[in-house]
């Protein structure tokens, strides 16, 4: 069985689920379509809102049912598992309170006799990550589900207890059947709802493999895609930056998730090498810190991976960063105790042959970097086929501001690790992937702006009119 939920601090399987047949997948994808055409499009805001808003205040009152899911599931340390049930619910609010302004009629103030009318396009496949798996879910659903469209949403296989739990939310919340459908879909199934004409959009999370293998497979059928597709996010750090606040902001930037974030500081770039010597110093006293154990125990401050497979893949990576000439100051090596554990990493003298300088590691593993100047910081932030996130840190936030624009990525925190909020457009550029999601702009990804244009009876059949 694909789906199987095994505990990544244990190795305990916990549950498996059979993939689901072509028969049921045919019948997910046809009852998806008449949600979308004969209910779901149809409610009003207000109505859409209700279902929406009572999802999140179901996942308040149960925070901790759905907390233990992430978990048992993929490890995540509980005080992030709440975290995550919280900002899950702040999205789904967001888009509730927000959406009647973002689907009023917008006016074009260069054309009077004009408008742009906001429409749903209807149904939407999604395709999530393990990482975060209601977070993720919930960028999508929050703004698509209040739009008007309906989701089919194919869900990482080692999180198919997360997956039923969010189906069953909006079950729960009086969503009509059809509006949200969890699929435990082979990939080849997946390909064929990518082809299906009743879906009109797919959005996904993942490796840049699968993001280019969906994104072309839709671009075939013209579909409109939106992919975020990982990063090698650069922290800054300045040589007036404050070096406490900095290094505490760098480990959080980096060890958040067990380090398992597409948006995680995997790169730490210090200018100055007195500098370098003195933050090396600090973060290795910081990652040295932190301790293994139950992730369910509030004490335990080191997760483990989410996988055998995720384990052995960073390994991997050091391994190969050794073989190339790197220093592995700290840890690099599987903790001996049940689950998944690895020791808290840091890597230093990986030069540009190096065969990690251009990977992702997607874990506990830091890699810091010394240079001599500003203008060397920016060029190695930008030494990367990533575009996602990026940080500076600085005393003078107006030194940060210039600095911003010539990193490149979809987002730059000054003074901050990168992190999310309802609000805060998210996504990134280069092979990290393209379209926003969360916020005003991730609304209309998939919706339909459509042009209506208004001419008095009698008017001639081309050029602008009056209206009186």
């Amino acid at each position: 069985m694909a789906y199987q939920s095994i505990n990544p601090s244990s190795g305990e399987l916990l549950a498996a689920y059979p993939e689901l047949s072509d028969s049921d997948l045919e019948l997910a994808i046809a009852k998806a379509d008449q949600a979308y055409r004969q209910a779901w499009r149809h409610y009003s805001v207000d109505e859409r809102a209700k279902v929406m808003t009572k999802a999140a205040s179901i996942l308040l009152e149960r925070k901790e049912e759905y907390a233990q899911y992430l978990t048992l599931e993929m490890g995540k340390l509980i005080g992030e598992a709440y975290a995550e049930v919280d900002i899950t619910a702040g999205i789904l609010q967001y888009y509730a309170k927000n959406a009647k302004e973002y689907l009023a009629p917008k006016a074009l103030p260069e054309a009077p006799t004009a408008q742009v009318s906001i429409e749903p396009i209807g149904v939407i496949l999604g395709i999530e990550p393990w990482n975060f798996p209601y977070y993720q879910v919930a960028r999508v659903a929050g703004p698509q589900l209040m739009a008007g469209n309906v989701l089919l949403l194919k869900h990482a296989e080692n999180v198919p207890q997360s997956a039923l739990a969010l189906a069953k939310l909006f079950e729960d919340a009086g969503a009509p059947a059809g509006v949200y459908t969890n699929l435990f879909a082979t990939i080849e199934q997946i390909g064929r709802v990518i082809d299906d004409p009743r879906v009109r959009g797919v959005t996904i999370t993942g490796s840049e493999t699968a993001g280019a293998a969906v994104a072309g497979r839709a671009g075939r059928a013209l579909k409109k895609v939106v992919a975020e597709m990982g990063g090698s996010d650069p922290l800054l750090v300045l040589e007036d930056a404050p070096l406490e606040s900095t290094l505490d902001s760098a480990l959080f930037g980096r060890m958040f998730n067990c380090g398992q974030c597409c948006v995680g500081s995997k790169r730490l770039i210090v200018v100055g090498q007195a500098r370098g010597k003195a933050f090396l110093e600090g973060f290795v006293e910081r990652m040295s810190s932190l301790r293994a154990g139950d992730p369910l125990n509030p004490a335990t401050t080191l997760a483990p991976l989410s996988s055998e497979k995720a384990l052995k893949l960073l390994l991997d990576q050091i391994a190969q960063a050794q073989a190339g000439g790197a220093n592995v100051v700290l840890g690099g090596q599987r903790i001996e105790r049940p689950g998944y554990f690895l020791e808290p990493t840091v890597i230093t003298e990986i030069d540009a042959n190096n065969p990690i300088y251009q990977q992702e590691l997607f874990g506990p593993v830091a890699a810091i970097y010394v240079v001599d100047s500003e203008a060397q910081a920016i060029a190695l932030a930008n030494a990367t086929s990533f575009g996602l996130g990026a940080s500076i840190f600085t005393a003078d936030v107006e030194r940060g501001r210039d600095v911003a624009p010539q990193i490149e990525s979809g987002m730059v925190f000054i003074n901050q690790p990168a992190w999310t909020a309802p609000e805060l457009p998210f996504g990134g550029i280069k092979n990290s992937g393209f379209g926003r999601e969360l916020s005003e702009r991730g609304f209309y990804e998939f919706v339909n702006e459509k042009l209506i244009n208004i001419a008095p009876p009698g008017a001639a059949p081309w050029g602008p009119v009056a209206l009186g």
